[in-house]
C-alpha cells in the first residue's frame, strides 16, 4: 500500500494531505525511465569501448593468428626470392659463362603472372590476399623458368662433355715423342725441295712401328694407301668442325667408318710417301682450315714443363 504524504500549510497551520495527480505519476515514471535509459546507454557504450564480447574476443584472437601466419608466409616468400636470386646469379654468370651461352634476359626472368582478371574469383578480393597470390604465382613462374634453364644447362653440359672428349687434345704418339719433334707448324725449308714452304702440321720422329693414337673421339673418315705425298694416312672426323690427319704410316689398325676413342691405336709410324726417315706427320683441321696442333695438347700426361719444351722445339726446328 502506497504511503500517504502530508505537507504543513502555513496559512492554516495544519498538516494537509498531498494530492498526487495521474499526470504527476506519469511524469515521474517517464523521468525515471529516461534516466534509466541514459544510464543503460552509457554502460553499454563503456562496455563496448573498453570490454569485448566473447565473440569479439574470439575474432580478435583469430585475427592475430592470421596476422602472425601472414608474416611467416611473407618471410618465407622473401627467403625463397633470395634463394632464387642466388640460383639465377650462378646460372647467368657461372654456368652459362662456362658453357659459352647467353644469360636469360631480365624480362624473361621477371615472369609476368597474366591478366588482371586472374584473381577475380578470390573471396572479397582483399588486397592482402591478392598481393600474396601474385607473389606466389610470380615465384612459381620464375622457378619454372629456372628449372627449364637448368634442363638446358644440363643438356649443354652433356654436349660440352662430348665436345671435350672429341677435341683432339693429346699427342698422337707417346710422351717421349716430344723429344723428337722434327718440324713445327709454319714456314720451313722443305727437307727435299730445299725451298721455303708452309708446313701445316707437326712431325714426330719415331722408330718404325711406333703406335699412333687417335687424339680425340671420332669416326674414321679416310684410310688411304699412297706411295707419294703423305704416303699412307688416316683421317678422323671428330665432329664440331674438327678433323685430324695422320700421315707416313707403315700400316693401319682401323677402317673407314669405325668409331674410335681418344688414345686408341689407329696405326703405326712408317716412312711412306715423300719422307726422309720414319716419322709421323700430324695435322689438325678446324672448319676446313689447318691450324697449329700444338695449341690443342691440353689433355693426357703432358705437363706445363713438357708443353713449354715442345713449344721451344717447334719454334727452333722451323728456323
Amino acid at each position: 500500500m502506497a504511503r500517504i504524504k502530508y505537507y504543513y500549510n502555513t496559512q492554516t497551520c495544519k498538516y494537509e494531505r498531498i494530492k498526487v495527480s495521474k499526470w504527476n505519476i506519469l511524469r515521474d515514471l517517464l523521468g525515471l525511465f529516461a534516466i534509466s535509459l541514459i544510464i543503460a546507454i552509457l554502460i553499454f557504450l563503456s562496455y563496448s569501448t573498453y570490454f569485448d564480447s566473447p565473440k569479439a574476443r574470439e575474432l580478435k584472437i583469430e585475427n592475430e593468428k592470421l596476422k602472425y601466419s601472414y608474416s611467416l608466409i611473407q618471410k618465407e616468400i622473401e627467403n625463397t626470392k633470395q634463394s632464387l636470386a642466388y640460383l639465377q646469379e650462378r646460372d647467368d654468370h657461372i654456368y652459362r659463362t662456362i658453357l659459352g651461352t647467353e644469360p636469360i634476359s631480365p624480362a624473361v626472368r621477371r615472369a609476368g603472372t597474366g591478366g588482371v582478371d586472374r584473381y577475380k574469383n578470390l573471396v572479397d578480393k582483399e588486397k592482402l590476399i591478392v598481393d600474396t597470390f601474385k607473389k606466389v604465382d610470380q615465384l612459381k613462374n620464375q622457378l619454372y623458368i629456372q628449372t627449364k634453364s637448368h634442363d638446358e644447362i644440363l643438356k649443354l653440359a652433356k654436349n660440352r662433355a662430348k665436345f671435350l672428349a672429341c677435341l683432339p687434345a693429346i699427342q698422337p704418339i707417346s710422351k717421349d715423342g716430344l723429344k723428337r719433334l722434327t718440324d713445327g707448324f709454319g714456314m720451313r725449308i722443305h727437307p727435299i725441295c730445299k725451298i721455303p714452304k708452309m708446313h701445316y702440321g707437326l712431325d714426330f720422329a719415331a722408330p718404325r712401328g711406333t703406335p699412333v693414337y687417335a687424339t680425340g673421339d671420332g669416326v674414321v673418315k679416310l684410310v688411304k694407301t699412297n706411295m707419294g705425298g703423305h704416303g699412307n694416312q688416316v683421317e678422323i672426323n671428330h665432329g664440331y668442325g674438327y678433323t685430324t690427319k695422320y700421315a707416313h704410316l707403315a700400316s693401319f689398325s682401323v677402317k673407314v667408318g669405325q668409331k674410335v676413342k681418344r688414345g686408341q691405336c689407329i696405326g703405326y709410324v712408317g716412312n711412306t710417301g715423300v719422307s726422309t726417315g720414319p716419322h709421323l706427320h700430324y695435322e689438325v683441321i678446324k672448319n676446313n682450315k689447318r691450324v697449329d696442333p700444338l695449341n690443342y695438347f691440353i689433355a693426357g700426361d703432358l705437363t706445363a714443363e713438357d708443353y713449354a719444351k715442345m713449344q721451344a722445339l717447334a719454334s727452333r726446328v722451323n728456323r
